[in-house]
C-alpha cells in the first residue's frame, strides 16, 4: 500500500509586524507532534541521496526514523555522532541547496524539512537537560591549537577532542563562536544556542583562550614551541571589501561587519543597558544581497529605520542570499532596489545624505556564471538615505598571515590547503573554512573543520 501523502509541515513564526520591533528568533521551532509528522514524510531510501548533499555527513535517514518514533533525545545523538552544532546548523544552514536538494520526496513535492528536524531534536536535547557526554576515545597526551572559534574551528576541535587529543581553541574576541555570534543576528541565531553548543565542545575537554589574538599575542612557531604538535587556522573571512566610490568616506558609511558586530556581539541594540552606541538611522541603503545584506537590512529594522533598502547590481534570480532570508525581508517591509548600482555616495558637512545609482540590465555570464550587469545610458537617480551599509563580501583577515611567511597564500590573500587533507606549506599546519575558501556557508566550513580533524588525526599518528 502506498504511503499517505503528508504535507510539508509549516514552522510557526513571529509575525512580521511584531517582529521587527524585537530581536527574538523569527522562527518559533517545531513541536513535538508537527515534528513526527513531518518526520512521517520521510521514505527511509535504502540509497540516501541526501546524505550525500550534507557537508558534515549526518545520519539524516536514521535520525528522521527515530524522530518518527518519538525517540528525540537518542535522534539528537545520532545527529551528534557526525556533527557537533546541531541546532546551529538547524537555524543557518542551507538546507535547500544541500541535503534537501537531493531528498527523493523532491522529485514530486516539497523535500523533508530535514534543517526544521535537525533543530527540533538539537532543542528538545538542550531544553530537556538531556545532553550527554559521548565516549571519548583514550586520552593521547597531544596538543592541537585550533585558531578560531567559527564553525571550522568549532567542528574541528570537537572531532578531535573525541579522539583523545587535548585541544586548545584561540580566539581572538571576547566570546567564542566567530562569525556566528559578531556575523548572524539574535533573531536569526540567538546566542544562547552558539553558547550552548560551545559549552558541549567544553564538555568534551576542549579548552578554550579568548582575546588570544594569534599572530600578535603569540605567533604559530611559538605555540609549536609551547608543546603543540599540530594546529588547525581556521580565522575566517573578516576584513571588508568596499565600494571604491567617492564617498566611502563619509560620516554614517559602514562596513556590514562593523555594523552586525556592534549590534550582535557587543549588543548596541540594548543601549545604554550595554555602553556600545550606534548611529540612530531613518533611511538605510544596505548595498548587496547575500545574507549578510539580508541580516544588516533587517537590523536597521529593527533599530528603528523608517525606511531600509536593499541595492543590489543584478536581479532577483542571481540573489545569493538564501530564499528564506530574503523571503522574510520582503514581509518585514525592505525595499528591493534591483539592477542598480551605487556610483557615489552623496554628503552634506561630513555626513551622508544619499546616494547617486545607475540601473543596470544584464547580460552575458561572467566568470561566477551569473550575469553580468551592465549601466544603462542616462539612468542615474538618487536615493535619499542617512546611513548606508556596504555587504559586499569579506577578504581574508591577514594578521595570522603576516606574522606566517611560511604558509603559502593565492593569488586572492587565502591559505593555498592542499583540497583533500586541507594541509598548508607549513609542516603540521591545516588550514579549512572562509580563509581558504573565501566567503562561503556555515556548514561548507564545517565540512572543512571535519576533513581537517581527520587529517591531523592521521599525521599525528603517522609522525
Amino acid at each position: 500500500m502506498p504511503k499517505e501523502k503528508i504535507e510539508r509541515q509549516k514552522m510557526p513564526e513571529q509575525k512580521p509586524h511584531e517582529r521587527v520591533k524585537n530581536f527574538n528568533e523569527v522562527p518559533l521551532g517545531f513541536p513535538e507532534a508537527t515534528a513526527m509528522q513531518e518526520a512521517n514524510r520521510c521514505l527511509q531510501c535504502k540509497k540516501p541521496a541526501c546524505v550525500k548533499g550534507c557537508p558534515v555527513e549526518v545520519c539524516i535517514p536514521e535520525f528522521i526514523k527515530l524522530v518518527a518514533e518519538s525517540k528525540f533525545v537518542e535522534a539528537a545523538r545520532k545527529v551528534k555522532s557526525t556533527n557537533a552544532l546541531p541546532a546551529v546548523c538547524g537555524r543557518v544552514c542551507p538546507q535547500e541547496s544541500q541535503c534537501e536538494k537531493f531528498c527523493i520526496v523532491a522529485k514530486k513535492d516539497k523535500p523533508v524539512g530535514i534543517g526544521a528536524l535537525e533543530r527540533f531534536v538539537a532543542d528538545f536535547e538542550r531544553n530537556t537537560n538531556a545532553v550527554k557526554i559521548p565516549t571519548i576515545a583514550e586520552k593521547k597526551n597531544i596538543k592541537v591549537a585550533v585558531v578560531g572559534s567559527g564553525p571550522a574551528g568549532l567542528t574541528c576541535a570537537g572531532d578531535l577532542a573525541l579522539k583523545g587529543y587535548d585541544v586548545t581553541i584561540f580566539e581572538a574576541l571576547h566570546k567564542t563562536g566567530g562569525v556566528l555570534v559578531y556575523g548572524i543576528p539574535e533573531f536569526r541565531l540567538p546566542k544562547v544556542i552558539v553558547q550552548a553548543e560551545v559549552n558541549y565542545l567544553t564538555m568534551l575537554g576542549v579548552k578554550v583562550e579568548t582575546n588570544m589574538l594569534i599572530g600578535k599575542v603569540a605567533t604559530l612557531t611559538e605555540l609549536f614551541k609551547e608543546g603543540y604538535k599540530a594546529a588547525f587556522v581556521g580565522t575566517g573571512a573578516g576584513l571588508p571589501m568596499f565600494l571604491n566610490i567617492p564617498g566611502e568616506n563619509l560620516i554614517g558609511v559602514l562596513s556590514a561587519n562593523e555594523y552586525l558586530t556592534r549590534v550582535n556581539l557587543m549588543k548596541a541594540y540594548l543601549f545604554p543597558e550595554f555602553d556600545t552606541p550606534m548611529v540612530k538611522s531613518k533611511k538605510v541603503a544596505v548595498v548587496g544581497a547575500g545574507n549578510v545584506a539580508m541580516d544588516s537590512a533587517r537590523t536597521a529594522l529593527r533599530l528603528g529605520a523608517e525606511k531600509v533598502y536593499i541595492v543590489y547590481r543584478r536581479s532577483p534570480d542571481e540573489m545569493p542570499a538564501r530564499k528564506e532570508e530574503i523571503h522574510h525581508a520582503r514581509e518585514e517591509g525592505i525595499d528591493f532596489q534591483l539592477l542598480t548600482n551605487p556610483i557615489e555616495i552623496l554628503g552634506k558637512d561630513g555626513c551622508v545624505r544619499g546616494m547617486k545609482c545607475m540601473k543596470m540590465e544584464l547580460g552575458a555570464p561572467d566568470e561566477s556564471g551569473r550575469r553580468l550587469p551592465i549601466p544603462i545610458k542616462d539612468s542615474e537617480f538618487e536615493i535619499e538615505v542617512d546611513t548606508v551599509v556596504v555587504a559586499i563580501g569579506n577578504g581574508p583577515n591577514p594578521l595570522l598571515l603576516k606574522a606566517t611567511p611560511e604558509i603559502e597564500l593565492n593569488k586572492w590573500g587565502n591559505i593555498n590547503a592542499n583540497p583533500e587533507t586541507l594541509a598548508t606549506t607549513m609542516k603540521g599546519v591545516y588550514a579549512g573554512g572562509d580563509i581558504v575558501t573565501g566567503a562561503a556557508t556555515v556548514i561548507e566550513a564545517m565540512g572543512q573543520g571535519k576533513i581537517a580533524a581527520r587529517s591531523i588525526d592521521k599525521y599525528l599518528t603517522v609522525s
